[in-house]
């Protein structure tokens, strides 16, 4: 213990919250999607034979654990779930039946080991533990037994640095290694009850990752193996007062974690004497072998704390060996001496009581639920599947079920035995609310239990104390009845002012957390905030399979019933919800969104009593925002409204299904079309016509006054049928909402006028709620009608996002939201439905729908095969090992739902963003290579006309080094020197990736896989000329020499009038490079991305792909997809869709940049034009990073997409220079080692590849949208033909013409020879015709030298296009 001690007294402490770490942990460490979990596959490892004989180190640990993963994969799986700080993989066996399938029922328990790296038994122990839980799975029933009911992880290293520099035999320690590689002893970092983190966490990344594990998993029963004495150790470790030794710190649960520990120590034999008789420290006992942590002495920031305070976790210490590294002799005494303990210790997680916890309306499933038992003041959690692990000691409990927004539910008297687990389920009804009149509850339930006689239940509030039971934990499904009495109406009727709505809706939100959620989705002109409240049972997240409804009214200021009507529906919903049926199951079942203001400015400025007037109903920039959208026949030219940039946003980001949009000024609901291609004022009908007429009559039929069609006393010859009308019908509104939700997104959206009167008197606004209360829950019942379901992978069961819904006969194609979850409108009939997704076979189901609410129809699509016969060709998917497949999980993850967007909000750096002139430039990129030396690298491309260096920063995990096998993405800006923001943007993006390098594992793992090339400025001459918040001036565009750049790009001497400008001259040569992937330029003076070309041809090859990667770029950012891309400041207007275009079609010339990457770099270039304004002020660079920044990633995402892969031969050559020609016409070429990667739009794609003296080979591809590129080997045959002929048939037809070649000259010979003796007298005669034979001779010969000379000065790399340009000019 002496050593113990001295270690203790030396070891510093640092004080910081827990809360400020738990802050840290949500920030950085971004949602445990993230976490690097991998299924190993591969070619297997060797077997060896266990010879319990031997140490493993890291290589060897590796090995052996992939080797037993992959002999046993029904029962194990191999993961890591993170890295240590010298980069080595913190392996876990996961031991269970069917391990890739999170099944919920089975207890997770785990084994923590060489957590202190010089205390090696338990890395060894474990090592056996894991072979023998596989290996005796079919012979052992207890063995059988335990794993097919439990979910066990094993962990051999916590600290695999440590153990590397660890010496065996070194029983005290005395070598090093205790610590990690940070010198930072893992068992004191953990966050502390009294003290909080004791470490700084860049320092130890072993901990940030355990406890990620641990908060993930829901752990219930765990051990942390150790080494220097024999005993097992419990909680609590430490104490407030820190007394070094001999102070009991007792934990809630002493008993229990007191049983636990006897478990352990009187199964080992030498633990239970409790006397380890160690070296230096003869005289320490443990009673029975267990002791009080901090009774032994004091462990601030312990693991073992850390579970049982906040990972729903009981966890003890093992402390199993006196010596620490003991000889490798003795691992075989080790092991039997613990084996009997480890199995038993791990069977006690089956004790206590276990159960689900529901919600009694569906049936759904409740996640974090507390489950409470008298008398222990420590609470667990339910896991994502409802369902709790409570460890009891035999005894009777009164056992409670808390959730907020639900009654609580407590079970009196539960009786809990000893052995297995007994079942306790509960069914949690909704709360109702006080001014409900806080009614009881009473229903009738029976828990799930052993006991012949179910114990009677109650339920307590801290309102009321009337007693309620549970309900039936299976059988009755029916939702719980609800006393029958009158819906409570809103009682709160005059106009809100801004400030009166705000705090309307943060009131709201206070009152009923559970049900409400309040948000912003941006800002009006004058800077309000444009409020949304979401009431759902879920309302902070989508949930899979329940339907997105929104209201939106006051788009026009002056209108304002709609603004009044939806203050009251909130008030209505929330007051009662849990009471009156419908409002109850409209809220469980709905995602429903209310904004009561779209346009909050202008009701700022509207009159109260105004009837028709004008005033107010535009916004503050004074734009109609019902004239702003996009329009499908009309180009809007009026610039693009925060309001409706904010609303685009919204609508783009959530799966909204039905929606209406509440105006005022008449009485009626006004469907799609808005508007007519000729804008005539006729019926201009879409596709769903015959669903728009059903859901505006679901509404106006509902309101007394509307399906009457007479609207107004002051229209009175208006009249329309059922209270309906069609928009153009009615009058023309180009740019309206309505239909662009229908065009633009999966929502249908109607336009309801309220009322005559825009602006009525409020004493008025009573009889608009009666009058449309019943209306407007009506229509939100309309999103529950059609068809619904999943679109998922027949593979996996994954859902499949994107995908599309047609049904046949109607125009107009819906697609799933993010986890493949689909609502498509319909009336009543019969249909076909088909859904289809790229790199898919599409599946087409007849469906009827009916009035009785949506049909569920799903689908699961099939993968297209890679080839045409219907099979994959063996040998053409390579290997994986686990860290490929964590990275393939990494991409995925930032391709789908909110992946990308919480790296962005997590990620955060904090800079005063200002403009650097070329000094400062120089001094910021030589910075990088100073302050990051170990992932970046400096080169210099040349210099420009006035010797200023055009420099390339490289980002990567080895920079300089050559990785064929990595993508490589090219970033520039500054071609154009009066466009400086792309400069600077690109700065401030390389210090984001440097500086959360090593801190957030996504950008530490995207830079590892890839090699970042980083050109800030290729035209440093003319920044220096230009002038800030110029945003038109030309002044600076050029170089030094007056040339545009980005039209001195020609790679034929025949276009080329003059040299290359330097500047040119050294991005050329940096693109001839041809190992880039992708490339993104960054310039100015518009918003939209571009493709090339940017020279007039008439078709571009790969088009699809091109425009593909400029729209990942545009739909990432938060403006440019939207198409409002007019800047007033260049004359440029319309709306281009998605943001994106060809290049050309912009502003056509030669020799591009762009052209040049794609032609001769064989690489995709898009350019990217950040702003209308060229040179804005620099206070406004900070917006435009906030813009761009998400952007840039997922162009680091995209790059690892498309298809990737090996060439080599039989006989595994690699084959370098192959040509890859993908879908018949664009080429890329294999790399050193044979490697080569294409960017490919997501569908199917055919992939030819040749090499010289190789058969030609083809492939068929699926590149999917969000998925890491499809990895391919392509193995090459000699090429065993001749002129397309076998090359054994070409080589005997050859002899054989060879032979009768041979044969026909002799016979030809004899014959000329016999002739010769009877013509000897005649060969002095000479050839009369001399003359003209020589003039045949002459001609011929010039006509060779014309033949020359026609090809001697043609361009062969000259293209078809440029020269047909060429000549145009």
């Amino acid at each position: 213990m002496a050593h113990i001690l001295e270690h203790l007294s030396t070891t510093p402490k640092l004080r910081v919250s827990l809360f400020s770490f738990l802050l840290f942990l949500v920030v950085s460490l971004g949602d445990a999607r993230l976490q690097r979990t991998r299924s190993v596959s591969g070619t297997s490892a060797e077997e060896t034979v266990e010879t319990y004989a031997k140490y493993y180190n890291y290589v060897d640990l590796t090995g052996r654990l992939q080797s037993l993963a992959q002999k046993y994969p029904h029962i194990a799986n191999l993961s890591s779930v993170g890295r240590s700080v010298e980069g080595r993989e913190l392996w876990v066996m996961q031991i269970t039946e069917d391990p890739n399938t999170d099944t919920p029922g089975k207890p997770k328990f785990k084994y923590v080991g060489n957590m202190h790296g010089d205390e090696t038994v338990s890395r060894q122990v474990l090592v056996y533990l894991v072979e023998y839980l596989l290996t005796k799975y079919k012979e052992d029933p207890r063995v059988g037994g335990l794993v097919n009911t439990t979910d066990i992880y094993i962990m051999p290293s916590m600290n695999p640095d440590g153990f590397e520099k660890s010496k065996e035999g070194d029983c005290n320690g005395d070598n090093g290694g205790r610590s990690n590689a940070k010198n930072m002893d893992l068992n004191r970092s953990f966050p502390d009850q009294f003290d909080g983190t004791t470490a700084n966490q860049d320092f130890i990344p072993e901990v940030t990752a355990v406890i990620r594990w641990i908060l993930e998993k829901k752990f219930v029963l765990s051990g942390n193996l150790h080494g220097g004495t024999v005993v097992a150790s419990y909680p609590f470790d430490d104490s407030a007062s820190h007394e070094q030794q001999g102070l009991y710190s007792q934990s809630e649960e002493d008993n229990l974690f007191r049983r636990l520990a006897l478990v352990y120590s009187q199964n080992h034999p030498v633990m239970k004497t409790g006397h380890p008789n160690c070296p230096g420290s003869m005289s320490e006992v443990f009673q029975d072998g267990i002791t009080n942590g901090a009774q032994w002495y004091d462990v601030p920031g312990g693991m073992q704390d850390y579970n049982y305070l906040y990972g729903n976790c009981v966890e003890i210490t093992m402390e199993l060996s006196c010596c620490k590294f003991p000889l490798a002799t003795e691992l075989q005494k080790e092991w039997d001496m613990n084996r009997e303990s480890l199995l038993a210790y791990m069977e006690k997680v089956h004790i206590g009581v276990r159960g689900y916890v529901k919600e009694s309306l569906n049936g759904t499933a409740l996640a974090n639920v507390s489950i409470l038992v008298a008398g222990i003041r420590h609470s667990l959690t339910t896991g994502n599947s409802g369902e709790y692990y409570r460890l009891l000691l035999p005894g009777t409990y009164n056992i409670t079920a808390v959730a907020p927004g639900y009654k609580p539910m407590t079970v009196n008297s539960f009786q809990v035995l000893d052995g297995k687990a007994k079942e306790l389920n509960f069914t949690l009804t909704p709360v109702v609310s006080e001014a409900a009149g806080d009614t009881a509850v009473t229903t009738h339930s029976m828990p799930t239990t052993d006991d012949p006689k179910p114990s009677t239940t109650t339920a307590s509030s801290s309102n009321s104390n009337s007693p309620t039971q549970l309900f039936p934990s299976e059988g009755n499904n029916k939702s719980p009845p609800l006393p029958e009495q009158e819906p409570i109406q809103p009682q709160d009727f005059h106009h809100h002012s801004y400030a009166d709505m705000e705090l309307f809706l943060r009131r709201y939100n206070s009152e009923f957390p559970s049900i409400t959620h309040l948000y912003s989705i941006g800002r009006s002109a004058e800077e309000r905030e444009l409020y949304v409240m979401v009431i759902s049972g879920n309302p902070t997240v989508h949930e899979h399979g329940e339907p997105e409804f929104k209201y939106i009214a006051n788009m026009h200021g002056n209108e304002v019933v709609g603004r009044e009507l939806m203050l009251n529906l909130i008030e209505y919903l929330c007051r009662n919800y849990g009471t009156d049926p419908e409002v109850t199951k409209l809220v469980s079942t709905t995602r429903i969104h209310i904004m009561p203001s779209m346009n909050p400015d202008g009701y700022e400025v509207a009159n109260e009593g105004d009837e028709k007037g004008y005033r107010g109903r535009n916004n503050s920039n004074n734009f109609d925002l019902n004239r702003n959208f996009p329009d499908q026949f009309v180009t809007i030219t009026e610039p693009r409204q925060p309001e409706t940039i904010a609303v685009m946003n919204w609508l783009k980001s959530t799966p909204f299904v039905l929606s209406a949009n509440l105006h005022g000024g008449s009485l009626v609901v006004n469907y799609p079309y808005d508007d007519d291609r000729n804008m005539r004022t006729q019926y201009s009908q879409s596709p769903d016509d015959n669903v728009f007429q059903q859901v505006s009559r679901a509404y106006s039929q509902e309101n007394p006054l509307m399906h009457n069609g007479h609207p107004c006393e002051m229209y009175p010859d208006e009249y329309f049928e059922d209270g309906i009308t069609n928009g153009a019908q009615w009058y023309n509104v180009p740019g309206g909402m309505q239909d662009w939700n229908y065009l633009n997104t999966n929502c249908f959206e109607v336009t309801i006028e309220l009322g005559c009167v825009k602006y009525p008197l409020a004493k008025n606004l009573p009889k608009f709620w009666v009058d449309n209360r019943r209306a407007l829950l009506q229509f939100i019942h309309q999103v529950h009608s059609g068809v619904k379901g999943t679109v998922s992978d027949s593979r996996d069961g994954s859902g499949i996002p994107n995908a599309t819904i047609s049904v046949e006969g109607i125009d107009h194609n819906l697609t799933t939201a993010r986890t493949g979850d689909y609502w498509r409108l319909l009336v009543p009939g019969t249909y076909y439905v088909t859904a289809s997704a790229r790199g898919y076979e599409p599946v087409r189901i007849y469906a009827t729908v009916t009035k009785n609410g949506a049909e569920v129809v799903d689908f699961r699509l099939t993968r297209v095969r890679s080839d045409p016969d219907g099979h994959s060709p063996e040998g053409s998917q390579p290997t994986q090992n686990p860290s490929e497949m964590e990275f393939q999980r990494l991409i995925k993850n930032l391709s789908l739902g909110p992946g990308l967007e919480q790296l962005v909000s997590g990620t955060s750096t904090e800079n005063s963003f200002r403009y650097r002139r070329y000094t400062e430039l120089a001094n910021t990129v030589r910075g990088f290579q100073l302050n990051f030396p170990k992932i970046t690298s400096l080169h210099s491309l040349g210099q420009s006309v006035e010797f200023r260096t055009i420099w390339a920063l490289e980002i990567s995990n080895k920079p300089g080094e050559a990785e064929p096998s990595e993508p490589k993405i090219r970033f520039e800006a500054g071609i154009h020197g009066n466009a400086p923001v792309g400069t600077e943007l690109l700065l401030e993006f390389a210090f984001f990736l440097c500086i959360n390098y090593g801190k957030n594992p996504a950008i530490t793992r995207l830079i590892n896989e890839t090699r970042i090339i980083i050109v800030p400025s290729i035209n440093p001459d003319g920044r220096e000329q230009a002038i800030e918040k110029q945003c038109t001036s030309t002044q600076g565009l050029t170089n030094a020499h007056g040339k545009d750049l980005d039209t001195d790009f020609f790679g034929n001497a025949s276009l080329r009038v003059v040299e290359a400008q330097p500047e040119t001259r050294a991005m050329m040569d940096l693109i001839l490079d041809k190992s880039y992937t992708l490339s993104v330029a960054l310039d100015g003076g518009s918003l939209v991305a571009t493709y090339p070309y940017d020279k007039p041809v008439q078709s571009v090859e790969n088009e699809g792909t091109l425009k593909y990667l400029a729209s990942v770029y545009a739909n990432n950012h938060p403006k440019m997809h939207l198409g409002a891309t007019s800047c007033s400041n260049n004359g440029q207007m319309g709306n281009i869709p998605d943001g994106v275009m060809r290049a050309a079609e912009r502003q056509s010339h030669m020799g591009s940049m762009k052209d040049f990457s794609m032609d001769f770099g064989h690489c995709p270039e898009i350019t990217v034009y950040t702003g209308c304004c060229l040179f804005p002020p620099a206070g406004q660079l900070a917006i435009l990073w906030a813009e761009n920044k998400k952007p840039l990633l997922s162009m680091l995402v995209e790059v690892h997409k498309g298809v990737r892969g090996v060439v080599r031969d039989k006989s595994g050559k690699p084959i370098v220079g192959a040509i890859i020609v993908l879908n018949g016409g664009v080429r890329v070429f294999s790399s050193e080692g044979g490697y080569f990667h294409a960017l490919l739009a997501p569908g199917n794609h055919n992939i030819e590849a040749v090499a010289d003296g190789y058969q030609q080979q083809r492939q068929k591809v699926v590149v999917s949208p969000y998925e890491a590129a499809s990895s391919i080997i392509i193995e090459f045959d000699m090429d065993n033909s001749i002129f397309g002929l076998p090359r054994e048939f070409v080589v005997a037809s050859a002899a054989a013409s060879m032979t009768a070649l041979v044969v026909t000259a002799c016979i030809i010979w004899c014959v000329c020879a016999a002739k010769s003796n009877r013509q000897k007298d005649g060969f002095h005669r000479l050839r009369q015709h001399r003359d003209d034979y020589e003039d045949e001779i002459r001609l011929t010969s010039m006509g060779s030298k014309k033949s020359l000379l026609a090809n001697e000065f043609q361009d062969e790399s000259e293209s078809e296009e440029e020269t047909l340009y060429a000549n145009k000019i």
